[in-house]
């Protein structure tokens, strides 16, 4: 496996999120949070957040989103800013375009769109 730097909200337990979205929450609006947030649930609209946001196995956004941190391992359907880091695991899907300083993307995870690498 490789190491990537950035990436210590993976091991984030549910208590270090302030705001979950569950799996049976569908939400339409726009978002604009200041800490860490999760989605489970369905989300149509946009995302903002000067934290880290993690889009959970089950979870489908059809938003733009614009984070310092994003974690996508569920499916997402809109542009991406992350000002640090986006990392679309295996079972993630993005239909968008990405903005970002770092991009993994693991083997075996869905990427349609165009990636542009900012300078921090």
């Amino acid at each position: 496996m490789f190491d990537v730097k950035d990436t210590d909200f993976f091991d984030m337990e549910d208590e270090a999120f302030d705001t979950i979205v569950e799996s049976d929450i569908s939400f339409t609006g726009n978002i604009k949070i200041k800490k860490s947030f999760m989605i489970r649930g369905k989300v149509n609209g946009s995302i903002d957040s000067v934290s880290d946001l993690v889009v959970d196995s089950d979870a489908v956004v059809n938003a733009d989103i614009k984070a310092e941190r994003v974690l996508i391992r569920g499916k997402v359907k809109g542009n991406v800013v992350g000002n640090k880091l986006i990392f679309v695991t295996a079972s993630g899907s993005l239909d968008g375009d990405i903005t970002t300083q770092k991009v993994v993307l693991e083997p075996g995870c869905v990427f349609t769109g165009k990636c542009t690498m900012i300078t921090g």
